[in-house]
């Protein structure tokens, strides 16, 4: 079985684009730290290039941007290859299958998540808040029509 499950940060803002026959895909790098620290007390952190497809690329397209803290599920995919040198590679990536957004819609929206302007469009079209609040619930408490 090859399922592997992260939680991490997204180094930089997911890139995007299309395959030839009009498939999503896009990529995206997190950094995720180790459960444990060194001999220096300093807790070690592994990056991991992954990609998404379809509906899934769509909404990490949509809601993350660099920074944004992901839970991704999926599987890992070894390619080997050939650099411009003629060296033999091994790239590994995390082919998602699930994303859970795991940055409240709050942070995700303001100026100080960001880190100021983003320059990708305004917050409303990045899945960002409104800026306002939350409306008021009422409270309800009608038990006349309740047959018990």
């Amino acid at each position: 079985m090859n399922k592997v499950f992260l939680i991490g940060n997204l180094t930089r803002d997911p890139e995007s684009s299309e395959t030839r026959s009009g498939t999503k895909v896009c990529h995206f790098s997190i950094a995720v730290n180790r459960s444990y620290t060194d001999a220096n007390g300093d807790r070690q952190t592994d990056y991991f290039s992954c990609t998404a497809w379809n509906g899934t690329a769509e909404a990490v397209e949509k809601y993350c941007v660099k920074g944004s803290k992901v839970a991704v599920s999926g599987s890992i995919q070894i390619r080997n290859y050939e650099d411009n040198q003629g060296q033999k590679r091994t790239a590994v990536d995390v082919i998602v299958q699930d994303v859970e957004f795991l940055t409240p819609k709050e942070k995700r929206g303001s100026e100080d998540y960001y880190g100021g302007e983003r320059g990708r469009g305004d917050k409303a079209d990045r899945g960002g808040g409104r800026g306002g609040r939350k409306p008021a619930l009422e409270s309800f408490d009608d038990d006349g029509d309740i047959p018990f």
